[in-house]
């Protein structure tokens, strides 16, 4: 989870960088197929199992650059994204989603700030084999370069 993060704090400020300095809001809404294996615990009866998933994933992503700032908001979304365990050949699906509910940053002094809240399922076929996430967190990067990462609320269950 915390990959993702970072991923998408680069993703805002590549995309800032190849944006025409504008009050203008931007928007990027891509459709990517992506693959990704997720341990699911409580799979195959309790002893756990890898779990490959692919299909596509819906990313919204919208900012304003107005000078050296730049703020918005991300959605991701997948969109029939499935998979099969490792040990068992269980089906499964992935849902949820995963939005920045808001993000800020300065290109002057690298200041940004960033809530996130991630809801991320991976349901699997029959009882006692679905793998719940949530986590709502903020992340902020100060002037010095200094990371402080805030989880107001995080939970994993199964299910």
């Amino acid at each position: 989870m915390k990959k993702n993060t970072t991923i998408m704090i680069f993703l805002f400020a590549a995309l800032a960088l190849f944006t025409v300095p504008a009050n203008a809001a931007k928007q990027v809404n891509d459709m990517s197929d992506i693959n990704l294996t997720v341990f699911v615990p409580c799979a195959a009866g309790g002893a756990g199992e890898l779990v490959d998933l692919s299909g596509p994933l819906h990313t919204l992503i919208t900012f304003t650059i107005n000078g050296n700032n730049v703020s918005g908001t991300a959605h991701f979304q997948p969109q029939g994204l499935s998979g099969t365990g490792e040990t068992t050949g269980d089906k499964y699906q992935a849902t949820g989603v995963t939005k920045a509910s808001s993000f800020k940053g300065s290109f002057q002094n690298g200041q940004f700030t960033q809530t996130y809240v991630n809801n991320f399922r991976i349901i699997g076929s029959g009882s006692g084999n679905n793998f719940l996430v949530h986590e709502v967190l903020h992340v902020t990067f100060n002037a010095n370069g200094t990371v402080t990462v805030f989880h107001d609320n995080f939970s994993i269950d199964c299910k």
